[in-house]
């Protein structure tokens, strides 16, 4: 067993080690093309942009693994599904791309790895803020200005709605999802309330800045790499209806200590 615990971890350092590494390139993709006066941009039928970044970083990370990891199964935003198996890697070349293509500098690269239907290893970079956050299962979360100098994670200790810090991206999502009502009451529960958004909201609750934060529609390449850096810093990660881990439409992340309250303050407005 305890060969076996062993191997498992080196599995997982290495496989951070190689998400770093695409992490890194990432970078120098989109900080080359960040702000460019002719970047590249296309709708897509959703009405969302992808930009020509966008779509660089994940065939650079598709190319990497096909590599470095050619049994693995990858899932991205702008590329259609390949591989199949136990190991999926997960990637979101720019999360928050609306903000990318405006000059915003609020945006990163997402990238995860899911193994047995579990998230285990999350890089989180953000270059233009100058940070990156990541973990591996059972070995902790870290931010910090690069790999080489992270500092352990660990979420608040806040314990009550009335003094929780809470983050969101938009507000129309809620209605639509018939939690309008319930949102609002919750915003106006909350001791502070801002729309940092995005990825950036969840990297805050796991650096212990923020105590909450919750989305109503999202899709499996944005939350992935989340989950497992608010997770090893003490935090839950889990849809709307209270199941772990990035599934359903819906994420709720938070220090734990309010998770089971917000779960229930957030119930469709019908119920």
């Amino acid at each position: 067993m305890a060969d076996r615990i062993d191997s498992t971890r080196s599995d997982l350092t290495a496989d951070l080690l190689l998400a770093q590494r695409m992490a890194s390139e990432a970078d120098t993709i989109t900080t080359g093309r960040f702000r460019a006066s002719d970047l590249r941009v296309q709708t897509k039928p959703d009405h969302t942009p992808v930009s020509e970044a966008d779509k660089g970083v994940e065939g650079m990370v598709r190319a990497t693994l096909a590599t470095e990891r050619p049994d693995d199964a990858v899932h991205g935003e702008e590329m259609p599904d390949t591989g199949w198996g136990s190991r999926r890697w997960i990637v979101d070349p720019i999360d928050g791309t609306a903000n990318y293509v405006r000059g915003v500098p609020v945006w990163a690269t997402l990238i995860g790895l899911m193994v047995d239907g579990e998230m285990t290893v999350g890089v989180v970079s953000a270059p233009a803020l100058g940070r990156r956050w990541w973990a591996s299962k059972g070995h902790g979360a870290f931010a910090g200005p690069d790999f080489s100098r992270g500092t352990r994670l660990a979420v608040s200790a806040v314990g009550t709605v009335h003094d929780a810090f809470l983050s969101y991206s938009s507000l129309g999502g809620w209605s639509r999802d018939h939690r309008g009502q319930a949102f609002a009451e919750l915003l106006a529960s909350c001791g502070r309330t801002r729309g940092f958004g995005d990825f950036f909201s969840y990297m805050l609750v796991a650096e212990g800045a923020v105590d909450l934060a919750c989305e109503p529609d999202l899709e499996l390449y944005d939350m992935a790499a989340l989950v497992p850096i608010v997770t090893e810093a003490g935090g839950r990660f889990t849809n709307l209806e209270g199941a772990p881990g990035p599934v359903g439409r819906g994420a709720l992340a938070s220090n734990g200590l309010l998770h089971d309250e917000v779960l229930n303050r957030l119930q469709r407005d019908d119920h």
